[in-house]
């Protein structure tokens, strides 16, 4: 479980976590630790914190060397070194208990000279670990208290106001020091956040982006499956309640049932392959486009429906692919719609427009004369084509007309040539 834990640790770390500090670590991997228990300490943990104990042992020995039976009593100096000796001791837990050496440094550097330098190490693990409320309270009664020091423990080599001062100086380099590196920790905790929100962000994205893709396959699917059903439903119901019919027309039906299923076994095939590459497929055959809207006619006319097609576009081919397509969608939905709702009846389908006008699309047929037999259907082509022409930037209608023709109208963009 330990070696688990350390493999999730942050990617960018493996290798070198020995040059960064256990806190940091924590923070960017609170799982890394384990159990909740307190980080151990890395290789550069254990460099920083001899540094400090060296540097308090240091600062002790400079102090006690200044300190002579002239101006220290020798109770005093005994007590001061004693009280100096066990606070370079207490360094070591300074990362553990931050807050708590530098209140008790305050009361031992006022009466030990010699703990100056482990007060300046509790003072920096301050400012680095805890936030700077407790700096500024800590910290402010240590420098409050710096003038009565020395005016009942005057320096003898330095004057009474420059001691002061330069104590004071001091105290608040290391103290900015500390709160210098506490703040380029908190930088790279807030950069790392934006990274992790990043990388979830384009998850998403990505997620959202292969939803979309799947929503317009789907759409696709109805789209070029309702029609090819549609006629195997029309003519396979022709055969059921015609059984007598001249020979010729039962084998044009069953030829035409024969093509529809081939065709949309074809068509799911790619379809189910494009699924299952998780991209578009462009090595299939070409989607189709406006051009392609009289061999649709054509077929619809061969399965017996009576089409009237009013191409007012000069050059097909020039209209863009992805507005033709949707175009023909537009066209094949109402088709279908036509031989499923109002069998018999004769469509027009009317398709105008031009470079910087947009292209219009309008398919219409008159209500069916009698009781027609239902049709299964989704109902969501209508609604599909909506959402088709909102994406391609245009709108589309669709409903009764005053005359009692039921119509679908469509306008979808065509920019002018060179925009």
């Amino acid at each position: 479980m330990k070696d688990d834990r350390t493999a999730r640790a942050a990617p960018a770390f493996e290798g070198r976590r020995w040059l960064f500090p256990s806190a940091l670590l924590h923070a960017l991997d609170p799982d890394g630790g384990g159990d909740g228990r307190r980080p151990r300490r890395t290789a550069r943990d254990w460099l920083v914190d001899f540094s400090c104990f060296f540097v308090a042992i240091a600062v002790g020995l400079l102090a006690a060397d200044s300190m002579t039976p002239e101006n220290t009593p020798h109770a005093l100096m005994v007590v001061d070194q004693w009280l100096g000796g066990l606070s370079c001791a207490a360094v070591w837990l300074r990362r553990r208990r931050p807050v708590g050496l530098a209140i008790a440094m305050i009361p031992v550097g006022f009466l030990s000279n010699t703990a100056g330098g482990a007060g300046m190490v509790a003072f920096f693990t301050l400012a680095v670990h805890r936030p700077f409320r407790y700096v500024a309270w800590i910290a402010g009664i240590s420098t409050a208290l710096i003038p009565l020091f020395f005016w009942l423990r005057p320096e003898p080599e330095l004057p009474y106001l420059l001691a002061v001062a330069f104590t004071v100086l001091l105290s608040a380099c290391v103290v900015g020091w500390g709160l210098l590196v506490r703040s380029k920790r908190q930088l790279m905790f807030s950069l790392r956040d934006r990274a992790r929100r990043a990388e979830t962000e384009a998850v998403l994205r990505a997620e959202q982006a292969q939803r979309l893709a799947r929503e317009a396959i789907a759409r696709e699917m109805h789209d070029v499956l309702a029609h090819r059903l549609t006629l195997l439903s029309v003519h396979a119901g022709a055969l059921e309640f015609r059984p007598d019919a001249p020979r010729e027309e039962v084998a044009r039906a069953a030829g035409v049932i024969r093509e529809s299923a081939h065709e949309a076994l074809q068509d799911l095939r790619e379809i189910i392959g494009v699924l299952r590459a998780g991209d578009s497929d462009e090595s299939g055959r070409p989607q189709p486009t406006l051009a392609a809207l009289d061999a649709l006619v054509t077929e619809c006319r061969e399965a017996g429906t009576k089409v009237t097609l009013d191409l007012g576009v000069t050059d097909p081919d020039a209209v863009p692919a992805s507005v033709g397509r949707t175009a023909y969608r537009i066209v094949q939905e109402g088709l279908t719609n036509a031989r499923k709702h109002a069998p018999g009846t004769e469509v027009t389908v009317a398709v105008t427009g031009a470079p910087g006008e947009g292209l219009t699309v309008h398919v219409s047929n008159p209500a069916p004369e009698g009781v027609v037999p239902h049709v299964p259907g989704s109902g969501q082509g209508l609604i599909g084509l909506s959402e088709r022409a909102t994406l391609a930037g245009g709108r589309l209608e669709h409903g009764e007309r005053d005359d009692g023709r039921f119509a679908v109208r469509a306008w979808l963009p065509w920019g002018a040539p060179g925009r």
